[in-house]
């Protein structure tokens, strides 16, 4: 399979860098610490900004402050945190003016996983913290794409979670999901990075 692009945006986490235990983790003894019950909190979080998951899931609670000391477990448990097979590879051999991370980490977390993995850091990269709406609103694939100076339509996301896709497709991008997530609509589905190149003008997908 063969896609022109002009610029890739990259989802962080469950898409190049493999965090579920390190977020798991996190978020179990933010929860413990405050009484809840970690299994029913765990599957609301992936995917969406912490900041807007507490809002939902402890209203009583100081959302920003409890984000606060989310932030902190999250830049600190980084056991655990791998990269997605051949994603680092693949990353490095991209021309550094042409690709994005769009991610709902805010940058103090999304910058410790990159470096504990040893990633590139592209000028661009849009965070939780960046945008007024996160994801699945457009905004963060939106702004992505206008700091690189490329149409979205010229871009291609790669996402592994429904409000990921969701957020790129409304900004214009064609996506493309990676791992579990199949859905209508989308360009591929990608469960590894071995064999996928970028030079700048097409990206070729293996089958």
């Amino acid at each position: 399979m063969t896609f022109s692009a002009r610029g890739l945006l990259f989802d962080l986490d469950g898409t190049v860098v493999s965090s579920l235990p390190a977020v798991d983790a996190a978020w179990s003894l933010w929860a413990e610490s405050r009484g809840l019950v970690p299994a029913e909190i765990l599957p609301k979080i992936h995917g969406r900004r912490s900041l807007d998951s507490l809002r939902e899931l402890v209203p009583h609670l100081d959302a920003e402050a409890e984000n606060l000391r989310l932030r902190a477990l999250e830049c600190t448990i980084l056991d655990g945190v791998t990269e997605m097979p051949g994603a680092g590879e693949f990353l490095r051999s991209l021309p550094i003016d042409r690709f994005a991370y769009v991610t709902s980490g805010t940058q103090d977390v999304a910058t410790a996983r990159l470096n504990y993995v040893g990633f590139p850091l592209p000028p661009v990269a849009v965070f939780g913290d960046d945008v007024a709406n996160g994801k699945p609103a457009p905004d963060p694939f939106a702004l992505a794409a206008r700091r690189l100076g490329i149409d979205p339509a010229d871009c291609i996301a790669f996402e592994d979670t429904q409000a990921g896709f969701i957020s790129a497709s409304a900004a214009g991008c064609r996506v493309i999901t990676f791992g579990p997530l199949v859905v209508p609509g989308a360009l591929a589905n990608l469960t590894t990075w071995t064999g996928t190149t970028f030079d700048g003008e097409t990206l070729f997908i293996p089958r």
